[in-house]
């Protein structure tokens, strides 16, 4: 492809060329119009470009013992909302760390450990 550019072929008979070597072995049409552009802006590899990727989860070990951990400790009353606010992560987030790390639930709009929940309804 890059001789292809450099002799000022378009993109399109580079495909067919391309394909005619190849055959069904060759790039896709999208692959070879994307890295023929490529080498038209003055590329030299073909490797893609590095991206960030997945975004990180919120769920990291220091988030949910330092951020989650300490805010709800220090008011059970906030709700879920509440405490995602604070921290700036979502919601859902928010609830699985509680109900998966703390094992906590909601009553009465206070979190509460589930232990202190079924001796309750022991008394």
């Amino acid at each position: 492809m890059k001789f292809c550019v450099k002799l000022g072929k378009f993109a399109r008979e580079a495909y067919d060329l391309l394909k005619k070597v190849y055959g069904d072995e060759c790039l896709s049409r999208t692959h070879v119009f994307d890295r023929f552009k490529r080498f038209k802006e003055g590329r030299e590899e073909i490797g893609d470009d590095q991206c960030s990727g997945r975004p990180s989860t919120s769920k990291t070990g220091a988030t949910v013992e330092k951020k989650v951990g300490e805010i709800v400790r220090q008011n059970r009353r906030l709700n879920i909302r509440a405490v995602a606010e604070l921290i700036n992560i979502d919601k859902e987030t928010v609830r699985q760390i509680l109900h998966n790390k703390f094992n906590m639930k909601i009553v009465c709009s206070k979190m509460v450990p589930r232990l202190l929940i079924t001796e309750q309804k022991e008394i």
